[in-house]
């Protein structure tokens, strides 16, 4: 429960932030956004649309250290003593950049993923340079390579709105959607397809194990490793 509440208080904190220092003219902002793929729906705190791409902000509101890298799968928050383990907030926010993508019908590399912690916190291993604890909006202005026009920067709100306002996803069915994709992770919800990542919507490619116990043979992966270490069992 207190969790969920300090969830809360961070994306009202990220909101106020962004509504305050970034030009609403330029980057449209819709928050609490839940969009549907084709396995499942995926809920995401933050999206900017701007000529300048699509940002999708990942919100944790965490105090204490904050011990993390790209490649792993859990990170340690510490705070009193006391260890907690997370889940690697930019797979998560993987996942919501390749759904919208697939929503959207855009080009992935025009969407950004940025996580922001909010919070008393201090990163105590080096973080990449889309994980944040300050100066979100600068880092969202340093963006400056033009990736789309006026009229589709109208069109992409419109259908972001759209879909919030009207989309009819509760709630309740995407905590459904959640609890339905999570009991059996290492199968495709359609078995009869399986060319697609069951938790990001990429692509099955064959690769082949390089060491350990199944060295030499060949398996099916996902093709955003690392970011989604996804194997077909």
């Amino acid at each position: 429960m207190w969790s969920t509440i300090l969830g809360w208080l961070g994306e009202k904190t990220t909101t106020f932030g962004l509504w305050v220092k970034l030009d609403e003219s330029t980057y449209r902002r819709i928050d609490n956004v839940i969009i549907p793929s084709r396995n499942g729906t995926t809920q995401i705190d933050h999206i900017l649309v701007s000529v300048y791409g699509i940002f999708v902000i990942e919100t944790k509101n965490m105090k204490g250290w904050i011990f993390g890298s790209e490649n792993q799968a859990t990170w340690t928050q510490s705070i009193f003593g006391k260890k907690h383990q997370f889940q690697n907030p930019l797979r998560q926010n993987y996942r919501h950049t390749k759904c919208l993508s697939e929503y959207l019908g855009i080009s992935h590399d025009l969407i950004h993923s940025v996580v922001f912690f909010i919070g008393e916190c201090e990163f105590k291993t080096p973080m990449p340079e889309n994980v944040l604890n300050r100066g979100l909006a600068d880092h969202i202005r340093s963006f400056s390579r033009v990736c789309f026009e006026d009229h589709q920067v109208r069109d992409i709100e419109n259908r972001l709105r759209n879909v919030k306002e009207n989309g009819g996803i509760s709630k309740s069915d995407h905590l459904d959607s959640l609890k339905e994709r999570h009991c059996s992770p290492s199968q495709p919800s359609d078995s009869s397809d399986q060319s697609k990542c069951p938790r990001c919507g990429g692509r099955l490619i064959e690769r082949v194990a390089k060491k350990g116990t199944y060295a030499g043979r060949t398996f099916k992966g996902c093709s955003g490793y690392p970011a989604c270490k996804y194997i077909l069992n």
